[in-house]
């Protein structure tokens, strides 16, 4: 880094971090209390505690932090900073509930950064014979998650461009809180509203009250979370699977666009918007690869590839990761076209994991923009354009940072696995579904998983729901340490 621009940096300020920390606190302690009113409608008293222990606790510590008396204007280390401070808290203090229900603390831990992240890996053998509350619980936090990242999405991006402008109006925001704040009313009305047509959807489709609000919460915020061992499978009948793909869907695209669309446009601007374009084509191809790799006259029928590539494929491109075959029985190809499709993932401002599907667009540009250049005049000057929209050099930049960071982790991870001695495409599978936070498994995830390899995924989880630089700027020297403003 050079001295100019070491000059023109500023550290986080503690009071700023603690006050808009603690304000956090004070929402996620309000969200806890639906988990205590569900765990008191069940009867299930031991949880209750918990619960009331974790809502007073987190509520009294956003209280004093809440008074901190700090700037009203905020720096993009911090609120960086406090994005990956309050996801970290969360799934560490909803670990400790898990932990009464039964879990032992690695596996608690794990379950609750699966569910903040909005994963949806589990390493418990079985989920039908827990609490209501437990799984209640689980499925309101990938909601809680779902509902965070996008919000915090104008965060991540941190600074102007093609894709802050796809979510927010960036020439009328006067500074991060605000434009978060205005921008968190709007997509939460539509995070709202997805949901309450989620849940009624199940409901005349005949899935009971319970199934119906526990599979909307965690299809809406991509998350994957069932309360059957069998997934999809144990709904009651092949149409609310459909339904449940379908409500992911709709929460793996940008939640603004939906209200954008509604105030001006309609429909066109819906359906003409790129990204949503190039979801339902990758969407589409990635069922025809997956349906002619399942295809087998000797082991699968045409039937059964047309019940099952479908939904597995919409469910790995929405990063939902639901299922209703066991992965482990697909054939090598079969995997490795879903290892494509969660990695990629789907819209920017949506619940869904993944590099994004405007990064790789980007990236495809540049590549096609250097084939151009080849062939043109030293003299020549042509713009890098998405869509119509002239793409920056930071737009460029960042969209590579985060594809090269995701390629990264997922070689190190799977790494870490093959030394291990577990299958290479299976390992590759895992440790992908992890970091595009999709929790599809082929079966290594288990109870009897090395404690390290645990960690490795936590760190995947946590790495690819904060798009990687959220973490990396939270353990960033120069985000504590030098002048501030």
């Amino acid at each position: 880094m050079s001295q100019e621009l070491l000059t023109l940096s500023y550290a986080v300020r503690g009071r700023v971090v603690l006050k808009y920390f603690g304000q956090l606190c004070i929402i996620l302690g309000a969200m806890t209390l639906v988990t205590v009113i569900v765990s008191l409608i069940f009867r299930e008293y031991f949880l209750t505690f918990s619960y009331v222990l974790v809502f007073c606790s987190i509520t009294l510590l956003g209280i004093i932090l809440g008074r901190v008396k700090a700037p009203t204007n905020i720096q993009a280390n911090e609120a960086l900073t406090i994005t990956a401070l309050i996801f970290l808290f969360t799934a560490l203090v909803s670990s400790y509930p898990m932990v009464t229900a039964g879990l032992r603390f690695e596996d608690a831990l794990f379950e609750s950064i699966s569910s903040v992240t909005t994963t949806g890996l589990s390493t418990l053998p079985s989920v039908e014979d827990k609490a209501g509350t437990f799984l209640f619980s689980r499925a309101w936090m990938q909601w809680i998650g779902g509902l965070g990242i996008v919000v915090f999405s104008v965060v991540l991006l941190m600074r102007p461009g093609i894709a802050a402008k796809r979510l927010i109006d960036v020439d009328k925001k006067e500074d991060i809180v605000g434009g978060t704040r205005a921008y968190a009313v709007k997509v939460s009305k539509v995070y709202l509203i997805l949901t309450g047509i989620g849940i009624i959807m199940l409901l005349l489709l005949g899935e009971d009250l319970f199934s119906s609000v526990t599979h909307t919460l965690s299809a809406v915020s991509t998350g994957g979370f069932s309360v059957y061992d069998n997934s999809l499978s144990g709904l009651k009948n092949a149409a609310s699977q459909v339904a449940v793909i379908l409500i992911s869907l709709l929460g793996s695209i940008s939640l603004i666009l939906y209200y954008q669309s509604i105030r001006k446009g309609g429909v066109r601007k819906f359906f003409g918007d790129i990204e949503v374009r190039v979801l339902m084509l990758v969407c589409v191809l990635s069922t025809l690869l997956l349906s002619f790799f399942m295809m087998s006259p000797d082991t699968v029928s045409l039937v059964k590839v047309l019940k099952h590539a479908p939904l597995l494929a919409f469910s790995a491109q929405t990063t939902a990761g639901f299922s209703n075959i066991n992965i482990s029985e697909l054939d090598t190809a079969s995997k490795l076209v879903l290892v494509v499709s969660m990695s990629v993932g789907a819209t920017v401002g949506s619940t869904a994991g993944g590099i994004k599907i405007i990064r790789l667009m980007i990236l495809i540009k540049l590549i096609h923009m250097t084939l151009i250049r080849t062939s043109l005049s030293g003299h020549a000057v042509v713009d890098l354009r998405l869509s119509g929209q002239k793409l920056e050099t930071d737009d460029v930049e960042r969209a590579l940072i985060v594809i090269v960071l995701f390629v990264i982790v997922i070689v190190l991870s799977w790494f870490s696995f093959v030394v291990m001695g577990y299958d290479p495409v299976d390992s590759l599978f895992e440790v992908v579904s992890a970091a595009g936070t999709v929790g599809l498994s082929t079966g290594i995830v288990n109870t009897n998983l090395h404690p390290f390899l645990k960690g490795v995924l936590c760190a995947d989880m946590f790495m690819g729901r904060l798009e990687m630089i959220a973490l990396l700027v939270l353990v960033f020297p120069k985000t504590w340490f030098g002048r501030r403003l």
